[in-house]
């Protein structure tokens, strides 16, 4: 059992991403169903004014601490976590895993150049595993995307739809296939080679916020919640 750290009424796990990725290997091996939730102070804040999405993404086996908003309100409620762990970093190791062991991998979302290119990207750095299908997030009805994944049995199913919806999407139908759902925000825009991740020295200076927020000012306004996030954690405190 992993530690579990409470953040605004969210259990975060920690411990690093090494053994995270570890447990992850683990449980896809014996093909063990997981849900995994990648939730950055965002999320969180969103979470704490929606309790149905709140109760919603608790039903998660992991909650992992993306972002270093998360990580510093740890330390703000002296409980602090391990690491921090990105969705793009539990993303990549799955795909790695996946290439080790010639595991079966569903995409689903983002616009659909965005998965195509994601798709060519994936299929070249990790040539063994086996992509079994994929979607773009713009669909009209779930029926298709749902009997494929039924029919193919993936091993990992990645959703790029944003939260709620991608949580939602993996909450309703994760029984369909005992595989590990991970909610992966704009993973596919990074694999896709649309989007540049931040150098490693900012990610180590935890500076990749802003890195993100200098690269794509239109995202100002999704930072709107970090001050909040922020205020509802010194209340707690």
């Amino acid at each position: 059992m992993l530690n579990k750290i409470t953040i605004l009424e969210l259990p975060f796990i920690s411990t690093t991403n090494q053994a995270f990725t570890q447990l992850l290997e683990q449980r896809l091996t014996r093909k063990q169903n997981t849900f995994i939730v990648t939730a950055n102070p965002e999320i969180a804040v969103y979470a704490y004014d929606h309790p149905d999405y709140r109760n919603l993404i608790k039903t998660a086996d992991y909650i992992t601490p993306d972002g270093i908003g998360i990580i510093k309100a740890g330390q703000m409620l002296n409980t602090p976590l391990v690491e921090r762990i990105t969705g793009f970093d539990t993303l990549t190791s799955l795909l790695e895993i996946a290439n080790k062991y010639s595991l079966k991998v569903y995409l689903l979302g983002a616009k659909p150049e965005i998965i195509q290119k994601t798709v060519t990207n994936i299929q070249q750095k990790y040539p063994k595993l086996k992509l079994v299908g994929y979607h773009d997030g713009y669909f009209q009805t779930e029926q298709p995307i749902m009997e494929q994944i039924t029919q193919t049995q993936p091993d990992i199913v990645a959703v790029a739809l944003g939260f709620p919806k991608q949580e939602e999407f993996i909450a309703k139908y994760r029984t369909v296939s005992p595989s590990t759902w991970i909610g992966v925000g704009g993973s596919f825009d990074v694999l896709s080679g649309s989007v540049k991740r931040a150098p490693t020295f900012i990610q180590n200076l935890h500076l990749e916020w802003l890195y993100r927020l200098l690269s794509h000012p239109t995202r100002l306004k999704r930072f709107g919640a970090l001050p909040r996030f922020l205020k509802l954690i010194k209340q707690k405190h």
